[in-house]
């Protein structure tokens, strides 16, 4: 019996939310599993994963397969690197406190870079939005200026012909006299 650790899908339509589970290769996507894992939901920016280390570790010495996206996950939060940590443990490389100094470091430095990559895109998506406002702002400024321009303009000839309408009566008196 293969084994695989791969996506369920759950959610509604255009909407997904995915189990992270321990399956037979034969079973259906959203069928019959042997464990779950986690949670993996790609709608939040960035994507909220949770999961389950000790478990994960656990399947994959075993010898399950992760699929490809499942892989990716798996790296992103560092049970790829834990096995690969174990694995020098098991060759006597490096003792097992060693090992999980190296991971708690490799942590904390993955945790400030998230952080960071969060933050960034916050205040990027607030830069868009402020610069939309100001095209926006602007854009009216302009018409409003136009209309005034406009409305001025107007003003004047109408100014300009009342007074030649003014002066058109006056100078038939000064020629009647």
């Amino acid at each position: 019996m293969s084994v695989k650790i791969r996506l369920q899908r759950h959610g509604s339509k255009k909407r997904p939310f995915y189990f992270i589970v321990v399956a037979n290769t034969t079973a259906p996507r959203d069928g019959k599993f042997i464990e779950k894992l986690g949670t993996y939901n790609p709608l939040t920016v960035p994507a909220t994963v949770r999961i389950s280390r000790e478990r994960s570790l656990h399947w994959l010495d075993k010898g399950a397969q992760p699929t490809n996206t499942c892989r990716r996950i798996l790296s992103f939060k560092g049970v790829m690197f834990l096995k690969h940590l174990m694995r020098g443990v098991s060759l006597g490389l490096f003792d097992e406190a060693t090992a999980m100094e190296k991971f708690e470091k490799w942590n904390g430095e993955h945790e400030e870079l998230v952080a960071k990559r969060e933050e960034t895109h916050r205040k990027h998506k607030s830069d868009k939005r402020h610069e939309a406002m100001k095209e926006s702002v602007r854009k009216v400024e302009e018409k409003n200026a136009t209309r005034a321009a406009q409305i001025a303009e107007a003003e004047a000839d109408a100014n300009a012909a009342d007074a030649d309408a003014e002066q058109a009566p006056a100078s038939e008196e000064q020629t009647e006299g």
